[in-house]
C-alpha cells in the first residue's frame, strides 16, 4: 500500500465521497453504444471483491443483443404488472411498499431494459467454487456478490456511465434466458449506458441520510 500522510488519506477518501455522491439511479437512457471494453473492465473490478473462501461466487452475463434485451423487458414486464397490480389482479407488493415507491414514480414500464447498450446480470452462484464444478460449497454467497456489485457500479461511475439496479421479483427467467445452470440465483440487472438528455432525479432520491445517521463511533 502507498505511504500516505493522514493528510493526504482524508483528501484522497474525500475526492472519493466527492465523486461517488454524483451517482444516480438512471431510469432513461440512450441507444449510444459503450465499447465492450468498458464492460469487461468494470467486471474485472468487480471480480476483485473480497468473498467468502475466495470462491468468488459470481457470474456476470453481459448482453447487448437488441433480441435478447427485448426477451428480458417482456419478462420483466410482466412480473412488475402483476407487483404492481396492472395486470388487473391484487398486486403482489404490500400497500406500504408501493407508498414507498410512490416518490420515486416507478411502474411497470421499463423502456431501459431495452434502451440502453448493455444490461449486466448479476448471478450469485450457491454452490461451485473456484472450478465451478457446481457441487461445492460457497460461503457467504449474497454478501460476496453484494460488494462485487459495488464495485462494478463504481467503475461504471468512474467510467462516465449512467446506471440502474433492476430487481424484478421473481427473477428465474433471467436464469433461462442467459442459460445460466440451476445452482445460480439471479441477484439483479445493472443497466449500463449514457443517460438521455432528459433524464431526470427524483427529489426524494437526491435526499441523504447525513453521517450522524448512518454511523455510530465506539
Amino acid at each position: 500500500m502507498p505511504e500516505l500522510t493522514d493528510e493526504q488519506q482524508a483528501e484522497r477518501s474525500q475526492a472519493v465521497y466527492e465523486f461517488l455522491k454524483t451517482r444516480r439511479s438512471c431510469r432513461s437512457f440512450t441507444g449510444k453504444t459503450v465499447p465492450r471494453e468498458v464492460i469487461e473492465n468494470a467486471i474485472r473490478a468487480a471480480g476483485t471483491a473480497p468473498n467468502g473462501a475466495n470462491h468468488q461466487p459470481w457470474h456476470f452475463a453481459a448482453i447487448s443483443s437488441p433480441a435478447i434485451k427485448r426477451s428480458i423487458r417482456e419478462a420483466a414486464e410482466a412480473e412488475e404488472r402483476r407487483f404492481y397490480g396492472e395486470d388487473g389482479g391484487t398486486p403482489k407488493a404490500p400497500d406500504e411498499w408501493l407508498a414507498a415507491l410512490g416518490p420515486i414514480g416507478t411502474d411497470a414500464n421499463k423502456p431501459f431494459l431495452e434502451d440502453a447498450p448493455w444490461l449486466i446480470v448479476c448471478f450469485a452462484q450457491r454452490k461451485g467454487g473456484i472450478a465451478e464444478d457446481g457441487k461445492t460449497q460457497n460461503y457467504y454467497v449474497t454478501e460476496s456478490v453484494g460488494i462485487a456489485c459495488g464495485l462494478l457500479i463504481a467503475t461504471l461511475h468512474a467510467a462516465g456511465l449512467a446506471t440502474l439496479t433492476h430487481t424484478p421479483s421473481p427473477m428465474n427467467f433471467l436464469r433461462d434466458i442467459c442459460g445460466r445452470p440451476g445452482e445460480e440465483k439471479p441477484l439483479m440487472i445493472v443497466v449500463a449506458g449514457h443517460p438521455a438528455p432528459d433524464a431526470t432525479v427524483p427529489d426524494h432520491a437526491v435526499s441523504k441520510k447525513p453521517l450522524s445517521q448512518i454511523a455510530s463511533w465506539l
